[in-house]
């Protein structure tokens, strides 16, 4: 859940590590700090608060060692303190340490630690580590330095359970950096004469674009000039790096207020790229898969595993996955999946979604359904991440770097690829016909140009969060499809506004939500399903007459087909297959949550409490 930077080379350490916290500022936000080797000692410099408070601490405009590592946290243990922030150091300042993760043994190491004389002076729980190391590091009598440290470090993180992606600093090796991770993201750049280190990889783009990416419990020890690997036992190996293709400008704002706004716009590109060349000729290609008929055929249902915006995806292609297979498909929330053990066997396929591949309820449930014989497909939206390397399958949204905590367009991207999914595995089974394909595929060739089309109603929006900032509660309603893009709404506007907001199945407002319905009170129906929208409009008018004030998001067909005088405000998008409607019906919804933050004069890109990659339980 923070931010990881680090770098040895020949030129000054700190302002590199001071604009990689900044691109990494998403991860974590409640204090920052840095370390650097300079003139034989460890100086550390932090704070509590946002990264820009390092800009102000003098002392370090004043360092120029060329080798350091920086932190940008988001807390876990202990309260948002300079005593809080990383790095953390050994008592004896030998070495410092920045971690992300979570250290689930730290009450016992610590106690261990305390009966071998070492003191605390932090909550938190990385302050073992380096602690840990000091001790192991003088009770090593055998070898010499550079090994020596290696080993320290190696012995330390045996004792640690959890997850962890750790940066060493040594004053007794001023020369030199290990790295190693368990279960949290680290990636080292390659650089000439000088290598670079993050947690994600937009922090260092601009450096480089080779990178090595560290598996579970693989070493690195770095010098300017090379970079050797060990894998959990110290054997030595090679490793071969990966070319990144990103554009670094990909990770800026480029003219836009805040990246959730230029993620937002992003969409039309986002599901182009996602689309890519896996149509071709009326086929769905995933050539990355090998799945037979027969086992698609022997498969008793898929699971959808997931959180948060990403389990609202799967939520929306759900029937169109049922639609073209015929297999039960269920979607389930990952951090209860995995606690109540679910049934599943060999004839189970578990698909896992998460935008940056490191979120670790989904990563554990993973784990859980490998172990019960599954076939596991992890979908995300980073290239090497954590979920793609245990997962027996992987396929990615080509969304970019997605660098706003709260989720748009790699919403919209998962939605897409799931879509292509659904007609992958009815043409393997031979389920689908080519005349019912082809009116899909087509209708998903033109979703860009309708998210372009919607995004020509920010005005129209803009109008709308005018009069809805001031709102204390919210109530979004839809059936089917609609329903999912009521909760993902929903979850749009809690995150970034705090405004408190619901989203309900419509059906179900006589079942106890009509209660909470009084005169004045917001609430916004969507309406794109030509079946279920008379229903729906029934459930909107017995809100009307109780005083809701109401907003319809309509498709265009349904506009035209209804009378829509009885509506405060009205969002138009264009018609398309239903299955696809959560598409371009989340989008203005999107926007709306967006510009009613901006009127509170809110953080859009770092709402409070959050973080963008939710690494620990």
């Amino acid at each position: 859940m923070c931010g990881i930077v680090g770098y040895i080379g020949s030129q000054k350490a700190s302002p590199i590590l001071l604009a990689g916290l900044t691109k990494l500022e998403y991860r974590g936000y409640d204090s920052a700090g840095i370390a650097i080797i300079e003139d034989g000692k460890i100086d550390v410099q932090k704070d509590q608060g946002r990264v820009s408070n390092l800009y102000k601490i003098k002392e370090i405009e004043n360092l120029n060692g060329t080798i350091g590592i920086a932190h940008t946290r988001w807390a876990t243990h202990g309260t948002p303190s300079k005593e809080n922030a990383h790095p953390q150091t050994s008592n004896n300042g030998d070495f410092a340490v920045v971690h992300n993760g979570i250290i689930e043994n730290y009450v016992e190491l610590r106690k261990e630690l305390e009966e071998k004389g070492y003191k605390f002076f932090s909550s938190t729980d990385t302050e073992v580590i380096p602690n840990l190391i000091d001790y192991f590091y003088k009770n090593d009598n055998k070898n010499q330095k550079e090994l020596k440290f290696v080993n320290a470090v190696k012995n330390a993180t045996d004792k640690l359970v959890g997850s962890f992606a750790i940066e060493v600093l040594s004053k007794e090796n001023p020369d030199n950096m290990i790295v190693v991770r368990k279960d949290s993201p680290l990636v080292i750049g390659k650089g000439y004469g000088e290598n670079y280190i993050a947690s994600d990889i937009p922090a260092i783009l601009s450096y480089t674009k080779d990178f090595y990416l560290l598996e579970n419990l693989e070493f690195a020890l770095l010098s300017r000039d090379n970079i050797r690997f060990f894998d959990k036992n110290l054997k030595e190996f090679n490793k071969k790096s990966d070319t990144i293709t990103w554009n670094a400008m990909a990770a800026d704002k480029n003219g836009y207020e805040d990246y959730m706004l230029k993620e937002i716009y992003e969409q039309p590109t986002a599901i182009r790229e996602t689309i890519g060349t896996r149509v071709n000729t009326g086929i769905c290609k995933f050539d990355e898969l090998n799945f037979t008929k027969e086992y698609l055929q022997n498969l008793k249902q898929i699971y959808i595993v997931a959180c948060g915006t990403a389990m609202h995806a799967g939520l929306a292609v759900k029937s169109t996955i049922e639609r073209f297979s015929k297999i039960r498909t269920e979607v389930d929330i990952a951090s209860e999946f995995r606690y109540r053990d679910p049934l599943i066997d060999d004839k189970t396929l578990c698909i896992f979604i998460s935008q940056s591949g490191e979120t670790a309820d989904t990563i554990a449930a993973l784990k859980l359904s490998k172990e019960k014989g599954a076939k596991t497909l992890a979908i995300s939206n980073v290239i090497g991440s954590s979920i793609t390397r245990e997962a027996d399958y992987s396929i990615y949204t080509h969304a970019g770097p997605e660098i706003a905590v709260a989720s748009t367009k790699a919403y919209t991207s998962q939605i897409t690829l799931l879509t292509l999914l659904a007609i992958y595995l009815g043409q393997v089974l031979g389920n689908v016909k080519e005349q019912e394909v082809s009116k899909l595929v087509n209708e998903m060739l033109e979703l860009p140009i309708k998210v372009e089309e919607v995004l020509k109603t920010t005005e129209k929006v803009k109008k709308i969060a005018k009069k809805l900032y001031q709102e204390k509660d919210v109530f979004y309603l839809g059936r089917g499809v609609d329903y999912t893009t009521a909760e993902e709404a929903s979850l749009k506007l809690k995150e970034i506004s705090y405004i408190h907001s619901e989203g309900y199945p419509a059906g179900e407002l006589k079942h106890g939500t009509i209660a909470l319905i009084e005169k004045g009170v917001n609430v916004i129906g969507i309406m794109t399903n030509k079946n279920l929208v008379k229903k729906t409009i029934s459930n909107m008018e017995e809100i009307i007459t109780r005083g809701a004030v109401t907003t319809a998001v309509l498709s265009e067909s349904i506009y035209k087909d209804i009378n829509t005088t009885i509506f405060d405000n009205l969002i138009i998008v264009p018609d398309t297959d239903e299955s696809l409607s959560s598409i371009v019906t989340i989008v203005p919804l999107q926007l709306l949550a967006y510009y009613i933050a901006k009127e509170k004069g809110l953080d859009v890109d770092k709402p409070r409490n959050l973080a963008k990659s939710v690494t620990v339980e």
